[in-house]
């Protein structure tokens, strides 16, 4: 078995764009002719973060913006409060901060009352006068 390896192919790009950016990504794939040639490759999404802590969204895909316009709702959101938008955790904080700051309200709410009756129940003879 001798055989001969001749010259590389040289291939150049198919589109306008001659620099080898981001966007003008290509890989080599040869032809059932036996020619190389050109596949520009697109760029891949990335996934859709949390407003609050900026991880990643868990079940939903990573795509292109233009990509989600052709998927259904259901697959661009999670079945939860904020899902889509807001990651697990940082829902479970807000739901818990929100449960506690009502409860300090209430709280605070108890002991005006109780300080309010205490003021009242007092005697007159407790009752301290400002000297002027």
């Amino acid at each position: 078995g001798l055989f001969v390896v001749g010259m590389a192919q040289r291939l150049t790009y198919r589109r306008r764009c001659s620099y080898r950016t981001k966007s003008n990504h290509v890989r080599k794939s040869m032809t059932p002719g036996g020619k190389l040639s050109l596949h520009y490759v697109g760029k891949k999404g990335t996934n859709p973060k949390c407003g609050d802590c900026g991880n990643d969204i868990i079940g939903v895909p990573a795509l292109r913006p233009r990509e989600y316009h052709g998927i259904s709702k259901r697959k661009k959101t999670v079945s939860r409060a904020y899902g889509g938008s807001r990651c697990g955790g940082c829902v479970r904080l807000r739901i818990v901060r929100a449960f506690l700051i009502e409860e300090q309200k209430i709280v605070k709410k108890v002991l005006k009352s109780r300080a309010r009756r205490r003021r009242r129940t007092r005697l007159p003879s407790e009752r301290v006068y400002c000297k002027k």
